[in-house]
Parts: C-alpha cells; sequence; structure tokens
C-alpha cells in the first residue's frame, strides 16, 4: 500500500485512508472503511503500460498524488479496465477486464474467482464505468460501437450486467468520453464528452435507465492538447468528482470539480510533469 504523506486530521484522514485502501485491495481483499453519504467515488488514480504492469497512486487530499506503487503484472493484452463500486459506499468493489477475445470479466476484491459475465464486446470502441448511472444502487457501464451507438448496461451490485439498453447515436463525435460520479451536486453521475474539434461537453444524468441523460451543455474548449481525459472520482478528497488530462509531453493536469453544471471545472493544476505516457490505459 503506498505510504501517506503527513497526518490529515478527522474527516480528511478517513476519506484518504479509505481511497488507499479501496485501491490496494484490487483482487487481493476487502474494503475496510464506508464513505459518507453524498460523497464521490474515492478510487485514487491507476495506469497500465504498454508492458502490462499497472500501478496505483494514492491522493495526498490536497490535490497531489503519491509515488506510484506497483499492483500487478501479466496484463498485457488488457483492451478496459474499469473499477466499479456495487453498493454505493463510493469505494470500488471490483474491476471489470475486456482482453483481446472481447470476453469480460469481473474480478472482486475478496480473491473470489474471476467471473466471465459476457463476450463479444470487441464490438466496442469505448467503454466507461461511470458510476450508478441508470438509477440503482450498483455501477453500470457505457459501451459505444463502431456506428457510434451508445449502449448502458446496469449492474446488478454483484459484478454481472443486464442485457444492453440503448441510449444514444451519434456519439461517434466523440474522441473522449469520460465520467465516475456526480459533477453538477444534484447527486447523479454525470459523463463529458470530447468532441473532435475539442470542445467538452456536459451531459447531466437522470438516473432513468431509459433516459439516462440530459441534452448536453458546452462545458469547455481546447481540449484537443490532451491525448487522453479521464475521470477518476475524487482525487482532491473534497467530495466531488475530477477529471484528469494528459497532453502530448507527458504532462498529467487536475481538474478539481465544483459541483456547479455551468462550470464544473476549476483551472487545471499539474499533478504529474513528465512520463505519464507510460500508461496506455488509466482506470
Amino acid at each position: 500500500m503506498a505510504n501517506t504523506s503527513g497526518r490529515r486530521p478527522g474527516r480528511a484522514a478517513a476519506r484518504l485512508a479509505a481511497a488507499a485502501i479501496a485501491a490496494a485491495l484490487v483482487g487481493t481483499g476487502t474494503a475496510a472503511f464506508a464513505a459518507e453519504p453524498g460523497d464521490a467515488p474515492m478510487f485514487g488514480l491507476a495506469g497500465l503500460d504498454s508492458a502490462g504492469t499497472s500501478y496505483y497512486y494514492t491522493p495526498t487530499g490536497d490535490g497531489g498524488i503519491e509515488k506510484r506503487v506497483q499492483l500487478d503484472t501479466g496484463w498485457k493484452n488488457v483492451k478496459f479496465l474499469g473499477r466499479v463500486d456495487n453498493n454505493a459506499d463510493n469505494l470500488a468493489d471490483g474491476r471489470w477486464q475486456i482482453g483481446t477475445t472481447g470476453d469480460i470479466h469481473y474480478y472482486a476484491n475478496d480473491n473470489s474467482a474471476a467471473k466471465k459475465i459476457g463476450y463479444g464486446w470487441g464490438i466496442y470502441n469505448k467503454l466507461v464505468s461511470p458510476g450508478q448511472f441508470g438509477g440503482a444502487e450498483g455501477g453500470d457501464l457505457l459501451a459505444r460501437d463502431g456506428k457510434g451507438d451508445l449502449y448502458l448496461y446496469l449492474g446488478y451490485g454483484d459484478g454481472t450486467v443486464t442485457k444492453r439498453l440503448k441510449v444514444g447515436y451519434g456519439w461517434n463525435i466523440y474522441s473522449d468520453i469520460a465520467g465516475n460520479g456526480d459533477l453538477t451536486g444534484d447527486g447523479r453521475s454525470d459523463v463529458v464528452g470530447r468532441d473532435k474539434s475539442g470542445v467538452l461537453w456536459l451531459y447531466k444524468g437522470t438516473g432513468n435507465q431509459h433516459a439516462p441523460y440530459a441534452k448536453r451543455t458546452r462545458i469547455g474548449s481546447g481540449w484537443n492538447q490532451y491525448n487522453t481525459v479521464f475521470a477518476p472520482g475524487d482525487i482532491d478528497l473534497d467530495g466531488i468528482a475530477d477529471l484528469v488530462a494528459r497532453n502530448a509531453k507527458g504532462e498529467l493536469f487536475l481538474y478539481q470539480g465544483t459541483g456547479k453544471a455551468a462550470a464544473p471545472y476549476k483551472p487545471k493544476v499539474i499533478i504529474g510533469t513528465s512520463a505519464w505516457n507510460t500508461y496506455r490505459l488509466f482506470f
């Protein structure tokens, strides 16, 4: 497990400990802390490199991150990783993983055997684990196919998912889709999409599985300076979901959430100065 720097009394320390434990126990144990109601997902930040080795970065509690700790090896053929909170306590309970065969497996944090929960997922070119997007307690999955159609898979809360529901079309206009938690302060999970001209759009979650998001609103421009946009949940541990973005030089930036729909992010803060291009996936 990563070491934390300094003492952070009370609520902040508990939140930081919960985030670190949840990440360190991916596939190796059980979570021990419960997050407070209304807080954002505290998953921390993890990356998978081209050699198939995964690493975790513990949040420091002030927007920064600790030095990385190795999580696992042998994931070279992994195409998608998405952590999921199954019981709405804001801690990751396991991960979804898709390999080159297109099969999707669920790995729980309790050392139980991996479960194959589907096949044929190779038809999707973008997958997002956005949290509870369909209104139920378990975390869900969003998947976009080559035609740009968007599908929602509702999580049962045990790593398995329902049959897909088509919830959109034309999503191939986006070079990135990200989301993990509430960005607007209404208690519902939201997603953002970066279009090919670099404009960032917000889709407010509705909690309705058949129409899970409202009409998009423009919230920024110039996002083509980044080659990756990812939503890790709450990195600064203030209870509001955040966003991270990486540029071509390998620098990593944090956009801290505000909880306000009109301007959901504060100005960017650099949290990694180099070498972040070593990661081909964030999760």
